[in-house]
């Protein structure tokens, strides 16, 4: 198999920019289209519109629940992630409620993962259609080792099929080192999306190799460009 077809399957294309338009969406649903990516992400505004420009492909439209900061009242983020399932999405990346983790509150976190995961489910099943993939992000640049950790544990108690690294807003995005201790504590037990400030090919290649399951990032194309030359040049 070629490197673009391998990276496409785990690339998570990401237009989460609150100025994108609605042609940039369009733009960008097309080119997740032609690339074959995993999933378009797209803010929650956009759901139904990309979900009607992917349909009839393999890529899904996933969006966001609590984001940037994850502090919503579970509740929202409940609905939000109702609504984005009732729109078309088959995948939500919710963010963890960081201050209740520093706060050392785990039943808060558990819980309030525990509200869109039960969400999104119910909706699906209301629907006929296949279960969404849960993703939780930590947000490591906030975090300490040891609240990473502790993060990677809950999201597993929980029942989330992934957890993530960052939003792309935060102090930080996915470093080696991050995938490298979630993959530690999760094992194989769920998923892991690395995710915020992965523009070259060699960042998406390094974090995989650390462990990283799917890649999040708004430079899919010129990341997927760099491996069709490699891939044209036939270098391993």
């Amino acid at each position: 198999m070629s490197l673009v077809r391998q990276l496409a399957s785990v690339i998570d294309m990401s237009m989460l920019h609150p100025t994108h338009s609605r042609e940039e969406i369009e733009r960008g649903c097309m080119e997740a289209v032609r690339w074959g990516v995993a999933c378009v992400f797209v803010l929650p505004c956009w759901v139904k519109l990309a979900s009607n420009l992917v349909c009839g492909s393999d890529v899904v439209v996933g969006t966001v629940v609590g984001f940037p900061l994850g502090g919503n009242e579970s509740s929202v983020k409940a609905f939000e992630a109702r609504k984005a399932i009732h729109d078309g999405a088959s995948e939500i990346d919710m963010v963890m409620n960081i201050g209740m983790l520093k706060s050392g509150d785990d039943e808060a976190v558990v819980s309030d993962i525990k509200a869109v995961i039960e969400a999104a489910r119910e909706a699906s099943e209301s629907k006929s259609s296949k279960a969404p993939l849960i993703k939780v992000i930590l947000e490591t640049g906030y975090l300490s080792e040891d609240e990473v950790k502790r993060a990677c544990e809950l999201a597993m108690a929980s029942g989330a099929d992934f957890v993530k690294t960052s939003t792309g807003f935060g102090p930080r995005g996915a470093t080696v080192d991050d995938v490298r201790l979630m993959r530690k504590v999760v094992g194989d037990r769920v998923k892991i999306k690395a995710a915020g400030g992965i523009r070259t090919l060699q960042q998406t290649l390094e974090l995989l190799d650390a462990g990283a399951d799917r890649i999040g990032t708004s430079h899919a194309v010129s990341i997927l460009r760099e491996a069709q030359q490699r891939d044209a040049q036939g270098v391993d």
